[in-house]
Formats: structure tokens, sequence, C-alpha cells
């Protein structure tokens, strides 16, 4: 298994991946010409054709012995730059009266747009098939979820400062949001899945042109809606732990269709980005590293366009150099000599 940016030739499997991802799922609606929009747009992004804050870089998991693609993950350099990109902020308000001696406080939704200008990762699925059971694929999810702060890490540069992440909200066994139905649903002539497929195709405006601009008192909802607020999608918790364990936290911010948590971080406090290293590789044929281990050590090269990132077993010496086995050096398509950026993945941060 390896990560390496999208092709053009991907369109087939990245349309059949949008096809699993299920309802919420808003940034891979299944369009191919959206699709299609995607890679092209992911190809400007890693041949840096584009400014920086207009990439959005695409990424895929690659099973290399089926050739099929087993999951995708992305990173946005910058949100809101072109389309509004609307939250709301969960807050409180005061209310007093001296004369009754009475004082209130009421938690209160603020549609804002916050994160105007800040990183996103994004669109991380992995097929079911590949997820946890054996040994073989109980790293997938880690691979694609990790593998972004080493690209961040790397090009540092060509991001901000911060970064966040939507978390998708629940849902019923019926594929409805409680939330959406207490609320936007009132305020949209849509039902969720139209309103989800508009924002996942960059069609946003009509998002402040129809939500109410002044609070909304989160006693007006419904106990279901309420208790929707910052919870997360039953299949998103493994994200969001991976999230967590990487310094990202919930500051009040929830995705206004869902009430999904959005968590933010400064990206040079995310764990992995603090704790990546370069170092230089060597294929060395005896490098098989300890038998019947899991790997531990996530390598990716330092080439954009020619971005790989995969599992390898072996760690580095006191050296800087990390010895890998011909397929390791294969799956990264790299020689001796190259320079990489590793993370311990079980190193405390």
């Amino acid at each position: 298994m390896r990560i390496r940016p999208i092709a053009e030739d991907d369109l087939d499997e990245l349309q059949a991946l949008s096809r699993e991802t299920g309802v919420g799922f808003t940034s891979l609606p299944d369009n191919r010409e959206f699709l299609a929009a995607k890679i092209a747009a992911a190809l400007s992004a890693f041949e840096e054709r584009v400014a920086a804050d207009r990439r959005n870089y695409f990424f895929v998991l690659e099973d290399e012995t089926s050739g099929h693609l087993a999951g995708c993950c992305a990173i946005e350099g910058e949100v809101g730059r072109e389309t509004p990109f609307y939250h709301y902020r969960v807050g409180t308000l005061a209310h007093s009266s001296v004369q009754l001696d009475l004082h209130r406080t009421i938690d209160s939704l603020f549609l804002c747009s916050d994160h105007t200008g800040d990183a996103e990762v994004a669109s991380l699925f992995l097929r079911p098939e590949y997820r946890g059971g054996d040994r073989f694929h109980e790293r997938n999810g880690a691979l694609l979820s990790m593998m972004r702060w080493l690209f961040m890490a790397e090009f540092r540069d060509r991001f901000p400062d911060k970064v966040m992440a939507e978390m998708r909200g629940v849902f019923d066994k019926q594929g409805r949001s409680p939330f959406w139905y207490c609320l936007g649903s009132h305020f949209f002539p849509l039902d969720f899945s139209e309103a989800d497929r508009l924002t996942g195709l960059g069609q946003k405006s009509f998002i402040g042109e129809l939500m109410p601009k002044y609070p909304i008192y989160t006693p007006f909802l419904s106990e279901e809606a309420q208790d929707c607020i910052g919870q997360v999608h039953e299949q998103t918790r493994p994200a969001l732990a991976m999230l967590k364990k990487e310094g990202l936290r919930w500051e009040g911010y929830i995705d206004i269709f869902d009430g999904g948590p959005t968590v933010e971080a400064y990206i040079d406090d995310v764990r992995s980005v603090r704790l990546s290293r370069r170092c230089r590789a060597e294929v060395d044929p005896t490098a098989s590293g300890e038998a019947g281990s899991r790997p531990r050590w996530l390598a990716a090269t330092t080439g954009m366009a020619e971005f790989r990132a995969a599992w390898v077993k072996s760690p580095p010496d006191e050296s800087g150099v990390i010895r890998l086995s011909p397929d390791e050096a294969a799956r990264l398509e790299v020689k001796t000599g190259a320079d990489l950026r590793i993370l311990d993945s079980e190193e405390e941060g």
C-alpha cells in the first residue's frame, strides 16, 4: 500500500469511491465532471501552476497488488478564498434582570466565516474492505491520515499558520440528519442530500443568502438536534481520534448542515509536523525489520509532483540513514542517497 498524488486515469476509480462514501461526505460528490475538474486542479497544485492559496492537493491510497484505489484524502491550501466558507460558532449569550435578580446564560449559534484562510485536511475515505481486521489492513487509515502532516511539514512554506478539519455529523439509520431537519430545512427549500450536493460542488453562495444572520438560541431546537451539536458520525470516530492525537481540538465550531464538529490547530503545533525529520535512504537487500512486526515508521519522499508515502519497517540509525528493503524502495520510487521525511508513528508528542 502506498500514497501518491491522484492521476488523470484515476477518474473511474475516484467516482467509484465517491459512490461508497455515503450521506454527509460533502467533499466527494458523485459527479463525473466535478471529479474530473478536481483531478485537474490537483495536478495543477502538485505541479505548482497555481498560487499556493488556491491549491487543493488530492492523494490516493493505491493497492499495488490489485492496482485498485483503496482510499483517498486531500489538503486544501486555504479555504474560503474563492467561495465563502461558513460555520456556526457555538457561543453564549447572557441575560439578566436586576429587578428580578435573575441571570441566564443561553447557548447560541452564530453564523461566521472565521476559518477563512486556514488550510484544511479533508476527503479522507477508506474503503470498508481495507479497514481494520487483519494485520495487513490495520494501518491503512493511519497512513491516509498521517501522510498529510509529512507533506505539510516538507512543504511548510506553502501553507498558512492554522489547519482545520470538518467532521461528518450524526445521521440516523435512515440517513437523516436531525440537526438539518430541525434547523436548515426551514431556511432552504431543499432536502439535505441536495443542499449537501450543491455544497460539495462548490455552489455555496445560497448559504449566506438564505441562512439567518442573527444568533440562533439552541433551546429552540429539538432535544435530538441539540444532541447532534459537536458530535460525529459513527464511521468518523476513528478519524477524529487520530486528529485529536495529533493535537487538533474542537473550539466550538460546527457544520451548518449536520452540526458535526470542526477541529483545528496551529500547523507547527501538530504532533507529526513537529516530530517528523529528514533522513537519507539506503537500499539494503538485507533490510527487513523485525520479523512479524508491524511497521511503525512512515516515510515520504521530498518531491511534490513525485510525492510518495508508505510504511517502512527499519528505523533510521544514529547517522540519519534509513535502510529500505528493495520492495520498500520500489514502493517509494527512491534510490540510495534520496532524501526522505520520516516519522515514528508511536513516538509520544
